[in-house]
């Protein structure tokens, strides 16, 4: 299995403490970290607005970062899980993606999705389309973005997205970015994953992953795809102690902190993501739950650690037992 790691940008209000200053430092250290140690991608996410609820807290942009990264580290992959189609014109995305990935020598990893944060979406003036449009702009969007990277050039006449003779020069350094399709709707978007994906990336519990690996199967074998050439990957919250009142000690401080910026309901609302997951244990337990994941076709988890700016504990046990079991 391959492991990817989420840098904290503040989408989770996990720089909260860290002054503006000093927020690019921390970011960049965790990159530097995941150079050395043992990891083969770092991410960020593609949001504006913190979550659970916006406030005034950094969400520093992804796009900005992939740049960054690109020129600051040597080894890793860099990702996006995931960008939203319609936050950008797909054609300038691709031609922003392609000069990203010349900085990096043909590092970056193009994760792309229909997009679902409304707040942030009404907030920056992009409306909120139905979500039956939103996957037919990533439809589309996709078309025009393998386009320009595979040929130099796009052209499209959509619903959604024109282009006409567009040019992407110069391309990308192998001549295409590898596309993660994110999102789980059975009826398009794991189509969209079958006709167009590398590698997608959905729901990671036992239960989740097996059924749509099942769907995504189907669409495969509809439209005529190896479904083994798809990398299944999922993103995994993690919280680990070596003991199980180690983890649930950890968990309340966590959701102690952040019921200090987003109040107690929204705060234990948030909690749901990482109690009862299969990362969140003792490493022993997190290396079993992934290693039945490994079995049922997961190749590859994009982790996140909540105290990562701050606390280094949990991302040292990881890399020392879980990581090492799991190759």
């Amino acid at each position: 299995m391959r492991f990817g790691l989420f840098i904290p940008q503040g989408w989770r209000l996990d720089l909260v403490g860290v002054a503006p200053a000093d927020q690019w430092g921390v970011m960049s250290s965790v990159a530097d970290r995941a150079e050395s140690g043992g990891w083969d991608s770092v991410w960020v996410y593609d949001h504006f607005h913190t979550v659970p609820l916006p406030t005034d807290e950094a969400t520093h942009e992804a796009w900005t970062l992939v740049a960054a990264l690109a020129a600051t580290t040597s080894r890793v992959e860099i990702g996006q899980m995931c960008t939203a189609m319609s936050y950008r014109n797909p054609m300038y995305l691709a031609k922003v993606a392609a000069t990203a990935d010349l900085i990096s020598g043909g590092r970056v990893q193009m994760g792309i999705g229909g997009g679902w944060y409304e707040h942030e979406w009404r907030a920056y003036g992009y409306g909120f389309p139905s979500a039956g449009e939103r996957l037919a702009r990533l439809d589309e969007g996709v078309q025009i973005m393998k386009q320009a990277w595979e040929t130099g050039r796009a052209t499209l006449d959509g619903t959604h997205y024109t282009v006409d003779d567009a040019i992407c020069a110069p391309q990308p350094t192998a001549g295409r970015l590898p596309l993660w399709i994110a999102g789980g709707g059975e009826k398009k978007t794991l189509r969209i994953a079958a006709k167009y994906a590398d590698y997608t990336n959905f729901d990671g519990t036992p239960a989740g992953f097996a059924h749509k690996s099942e769907v995504l199967q189907r669409h495969c074998a509809d439209l005529g795809r190896d479904f083994e050439s798809i990398t299944r990957s999922a993103n995994y919250n993690v919280m680990l102690g070596e003991t199980e009142a180690d983890v649930e000690r950890k968990l309340a401080d966590l959701e102690a902190r952040l019921s200090k910026i987003v109040g107690p309901d929204a705060a234990s609302g948030s909690m749901g993501a990482f109690r009862g997951m299969p990362a969140v244990g003792t490493p022993e337990q997190v290396a079993e739950n992934l290693r039945g994941l490994a079995d049922a076709g997961l190749a590859y988890g994009i982790c996140y650690f909540p105290n990562i700016a701050v606390d280094r504990e949990d991302l040292e046990l990881f890399e020392e037992r879980v990581i090492p079991a799991l190759r």
